[in-house]
């Protein structure tokens, strides 16, 4: 017999279901022993020695599968849960070094109970409770059983699924209709009586409610995605560590603009490459036709000379103010048609990285888009009633802003470099994180300080590209095949010098194609580029989109003609039959004398053309 061990009385088997007393030994002495029983749990007292003889030692796992009560540890609590436990432990810590002492323990008890405004039985309760386990686990409150939902409260929740969860956002009227209708009603439409009412329906509609399953089966999954999931991410730099991931996107301007003459155009379309790290513009692509020819303009202004760019239109700038001229290793694009299309994939011979977003997810290339919203704000506080749209616009009533339209392409091209040249240089990037290097560098929290200083870090990842290899991998491709009259490619001829084999041996090849002039193509062999030029010199200089259809006219009238010549033909065959007709072979034609009679023929059928018939020679 130990402190703290358990004892089991030994009932003797009379046929009875007696359950056995359970005791918990607290403290010992030479003749009594100071217990506690685990049933009833009733405040302990001193045994003699020799009135335990009938009891055996058990186990803890036997304590608890008698009692029912298992301890659950402090670890497996909730926070809840051990706040409560450790408030009432302190209700018995300070009686426990007394439980030997009848009288003292019974003054702390009531002192207790007194000091925290709780009754001495509550106080008793949870020191005999605490007592007969030793875990302070067991002082937490009973979690409370999951509760069996009764038949309304299944077909609320049948009618919740089926008619208000859904992508028809039926309101919870609605959804209590058709419930009733369903689950309520006999054979004749009859409603039952016991029935739950609209308020117990509105009831566990609200005891129930998921908010993100509200959003997902009533809106979509792409909705939620963009206008309500929890934003808990560290910002565009955990995805964009450094210089080198690059965001593309197009918009159409809010403005209109007119040509040379004052004929209304329309609305030009901007494409631009933003850094994510930085913020930074990389470069831009302005014009009238979206697509692959903007993205091709987009690519070049991206590693061209920014500060030669911006002297052909007029505008000096820093050295610092925009120095990018070289492509980002990675670019982050949408699903549009121009990105998804093979011309664009081309990169890849580059060795630049292409990330295709999911379809409606413009948060995930905020970068871009930001450019865009402050871009477009800034130019249009400056030219209100110069073609710039409002809010209003296409409202019922609203002005027609086409009306104002005075600024051409030229003069809005400068307008847009100077807002991204202060977009990348004087436009404070107030929410980037600054890390201590940053600070003790003195960076100033512009687009293009911030780039100038992640282009010196170790993740900063850019491609040195020459133009034309860059002009050369945007170009659209096509399979062309090697023949003895050259190379054919888009039903037009090429030759090159140094091919001859291949044009004997034949075969199919893929070559590159500039579908604005025909007059060359570029074979690719081994990730080169060799030049063909065009044989058919009619169409040098032209565009692929005019040669055929040259091509196609000239196919039609011929075979506008196919049935004119197939007439000739037998009105041919016609005539030769009536003249040959009398003439038969007979196999005596004789084989001697050949030459005499070819002279005589020739002295009959050769006389002077320039003497008429009967004049004398």
């Amino acid at each position: 017999m130990k402190k703290n061990s358990l004892l089991k009385q030994v009932i003797p088997e009379t046929g009875d279901a007696i359950q056995p007393e359970i005791l918990r030994v607290l403290e010992l002495t030479d003749e009594e022993v100071l217990v506690i029983g685990c049933r009833k749990r009733t405040m302990p007292g001193w045994w003699k020695r020799i009135t335990l003889q009938d009891y055996e030692s058990m186990t803890e796992e036997e304590l608890w599968e008698l009692t029912g009560i298992r301890p659950r540890g402090l670890d497996s609590l909730t926070a809840e849960e051990n706040r409560f436990v450790h408030e009432h432990f302190t209700l018995i810590a300070g009686i426990l070094p007394f439980i030997a002492d009848e009288k003292e323990r019974s003054r702390m008890v009531a002192s207790v109970a007194k000091m925290y405004h709780v009754s001495k039985q509550t106080v008793r309760y949870y020191l005999c409770l605490y007592l007969v386990y030793q875990d302070m686990s067991v002082l937490a409150p009973k979690r409370k059983a999951v509760a069996e939902l009764s038949d309304d409260e299944k077909n609320m929740r049948w009618a919740l699924n089926k008619f208000y969860y859904t992508k028809n956002k039926n309101s919870l009227t609605t959804a209590y209709t058709l419930m009733l209708k369903e689950r309520y009603c006999n054979s004749r439409g009859e409603l039952s009586p016991e029935r739950p009412t609209i308020h117990q329906f509105r009831y566990f509609y609200r005891k129930t409610k998921n908010l993100q399953d509200y959003y997902i089966t009533r809106d979509g999954m792409k909705d939620y995605q963009r206008n309500h999931r929890p934003l808990l991410g560290d910002g565009v730099q955990e995805f964009a560590s450094g210089v080198g991931v690059a965001m593309l996107d197009s918009t159409i301007c809010d403005i209109y603009l007119v040509n040379e003459s004052g004929g209304l155009v329309g609305r030009p379309i901007l494409t631009a490459c933003v850094d994510a790290y930085s913020g930074m513009c990389c470069g831009y692509s302005l014009g009238w036709e979206g697509g692959t020819y903007s993205l091709r303009g987009l690519m070049l202004n991206v590693i061209a000379d920014k500060k030669e760019h911006c002297r052909q239109h007029g505008i000096g700038i820093d050295d610092t103010a925009w120095d990018c001229s070289r492509l980002p290793a990675t670019l982050v694009t949408d699903k549009g048609a121009e990105y998804a299309s093979e011309n664009f994939g081309q990169l890849a011979e580059l060795g630049v990285t292409i990330i295709n977003l999911p379809s409606f997810r413009p948060e995930l290339k905020g970068p871009v888009e930001k450019f865009f919203d402050l871009i477009q704000s800034t130019y249009k506080a400056h030219l209100k009633g110069r073609g710039v749209i409002e809010v209003d616009y296409r409202e019922r009533g609203a002005h027609d802003y086409r009306k104002d339209a005075c600024l051409t392409l030229e003069q809005f091209e400068k307008i847009l470099i100077h807002c991204i040249i202060y977009y990348n240089s004087r436009r404070i990037v107030e929410n980037f994180p600054y890390t201590e290097d940053m600070l003790e560098k003195g960076v100033r929290p512009y687009a293009s300080d911030i780039w100038n200083y992640g282009m010196g870090q170790p993740g900063a990842h850019l491609l040195d590209v020459h133009r034309q290899d860059l002009i050369h991998c945007l170009f659209p491709r096509t399979a062309a095949k090697f023949t003895r009259r050259g190379l054919k490619a888009n039903g037009l001829r090429y030759r090159h010098d140094n091919y001859t084999e291949l044009y004997l041996k034949g075969g199919d090849v893929v070559v590159a194609y500039n579908p604005e002039d025909v007059s060359c193509v570029w074979l690719i062999e081994n990730g080169a580029y060799v030049r063909f030029e065009l044989i058919e010199t009619r169409f040098t200089g032209k565009d692929l989109c005019a040669v055929q259809e040259c091509l196609d006219r000239q196919k039609k009238r011929v075979q506008r003609e196919t049935g004119e010549n197939l007439q000739a033909r037998v009105e041919l065959a016609n005539h030769i039959e009536a003249i040959i007709g009398p003439s038969r072979p007979d196999g005596r034609t004789s084989l001697h004398n050949i030459r005499k009679n070819r002279q005589r023929e020739q002295e009959r059928v050769h006389r002077d053309y320039g003497k008429e018939d009967g004049d004398d020679v």
